[in-house]
């Protein structure tokens, strides 16, 4: 950890993450409208499979060749570039909406475009903290950033229902493209140094590709945890695309209860955050981790049990209140654990494995998801995720955490 960092750290981080979180309270408002848009013109969860497949698609393809590129190129420029080209997705599609209402397709198709953006984006920031952040910091300043991320996705869309009910679609994707110039400003003013590099001029693709993975599969523990949460993912990631659903067809609610599902969750995620900023360090970070697969799973499990009456919808936003919390007190010691223990040269590589992983198991569980929600409903999913994701914690646990 360089001097510049280890001084001004505080400042450099929350700075770039501000920018960052007033760009995500522009992006989860359009998001959070596009998504009910598309849910409460087609109510078809196929049509959710399809829109969940394309904005997880790049991320799964492109994402280990683009890790080679976040830790060849300057992190600060790949950061500025992707914010700005999702901004400039946000306004030609604000453009199309303006002269007419464009397909139900299209909304697939810009969700994939923008994702493009994100698979540069996010391995770039996870790759850029530890060389600003010292490293007995990092739970605390992961904390800080999904605090602040949280509020963002508590705010954006409680901002996109009303902006939904108020505005035209293509003034609310106007509030993408102001966010990104937001964050890229806000990059642009610190100074993120790169790790020294050793690697030839012309990219070994997968060389460099195996590099990034074998400072995962090298440590056995992190290598088991995270088979067991890809393969749970494969149930669990396909709730991230139902949730409107639960809303408006198995509940039969209106946009603002589905803003208020949000909202619990991003609670949840702001506590926990909160929570774990205070005590800011975590020595042993698996129990943690294992604590929190455990609330995800018992929260899911508990969704997919409830009657289909408007009593239940309130307890089912509280349940995504604890899956929220859950979700943080799972990722968070998960993100420092990888950013005090992988090489920085090789951390973009690693975490844009991990985010194609991740990506890999939407579409793979969509595609058993789908038929079986269309036939039976969105809420056995949720319940059927609970008992897998429960099922390969346990295992997990019995192989990393310690016997006494």
């Amino acid at each position: 950890m360089n001097q510049y960092s280890q001084n001004n750290w505080k400042r450099n981080f929350l700075t770039i993450a501000g920018g960052q979180t007033v760009s995500l309270i522009g992006s989860a408002a359009v998001q959070f409208s596009l998504i009910w848009w598309l849910a409460s013109e087609t109510g078809s969860p196929i049509m959710m499979s399809i829109a969940g497949v394309f904005a997880f698609l790049p991320q799964l393809i492109l994402g280990p060749f683009v890790g080679v590129w976040v830790d060849r190129l300057s992190r600060k420029t790949v950061i500025i570039a992707a914010d700005l080209f999702i901004g400039l997705v946000a306004l030609v599609f604000a453009l199309v909406f303006l002269f007419d209402t464009p397909p139900y397709w299209s909304v697939c198709v810009v969700l994939g475009i923008r994702a493009i953006g994100n698979v540069f984006h996010s391995p770039a920031i996870q790759a850029a903290v530890p060389m600003l952040v010292p490293q007995q910091e990092l739970v605390r300043a992961n904390g800080w950033s999904q605090f602040m991320q949280s509020g963002a996705f508590l705010l954006g869309p409680v901002l996109g229902a009303a902006m939904y009910a108020a505005l035209p679609l293509w003034i609310i994707l106007l509030s993408d493209l102001a966010g990104a110039l937001v964050a890229s400003a806000t990059v642009a003013l610190v100074k993120i140094l790169d790790p020294e590099r050793k690697t030839q001029q012309i990219p070994h693709f997968f060389h460099e590709m195996k590099e990034g993975a074998a400072a995962i599969w090298q440590d056995r523990k992190l290598f088991i945890v995270t088979s067991a949460t890809m393969l749970g993912m494969v149930f669990y990631a396909p709730l991230s695309t139902y949730y409107p659903l639960m809303t408006s067809d198995y509940f039969k609610a209106d946009a603002w209860h589905a803003s208020m599902v949000n909202f619990g969750y991003a609670g949840g995620m702001m506590l926990c955050a909160i929570i774990l900023g205070k005590f800011g360090t975590i020595k042993n970070k698996f129990p943690v981790i294992h604590l929190g697969l455990l609330g995800m799973g018992t929260s899911s499990l508990l969704c997919g049990l409830l009657p289909a009456e408007m009593f239940w919808f309130w307890i089912f936003a509280a349940l995504c209140t604890l899956l929220g919390a859950s979700s943080n007190l799972y990722n968070i010691p998960y993100i420092a654990y990888m950013q005090e223990t992988i090489p920085p040269e090789r951390m973009g590589r690693a975490f844009s494995l991990i985010g194609s992983l991740s990506s890999a198991t939407m579409p793979l569980g969509l595609l058993i998801a789908g038929p079986i929600t269309e036939n039976r409903g969105v809420s056995l999913w949720f319940f059927v995720s609970g008992i897998a994701l429960l099922i390969l914690t346990l295992i997990s646990a019995l192989f990393v955490l310690p016997r006494k």
